[in-house]
């Protein structure tokens, strides 16, 4: 039997043409005004996870 994909890890995650696996950073929904300019800026960029935490997160999403 084929092994199912988990969404809530799919959703979160991205595969880049390189094999690289792209996450988004958390905590930019609300409570905006306690942050810095500085912090805001960086949570609107995605980030390349590690290479144990990226095979970690692989093994959840099997066919990406």
């Amino acid at each position: 039997m084929a092994q199912k994909t988990r969404k809530a890890i799919a959703k979160r995650i991205k595969v880049t043409g390189t094999g690289k696996v792209r996450r988004w950073k958390a905590n930019h929904r609300h409570l905006l005004r306690n942050k810095s300019q500085k912090q805001k800026r960086a949570m609107r960029q995605d980030h390349s996870l590690g290479e144990g935490q990226a095979r970690q997160m692989l093994n959840g999403v099997p066919h990406a």
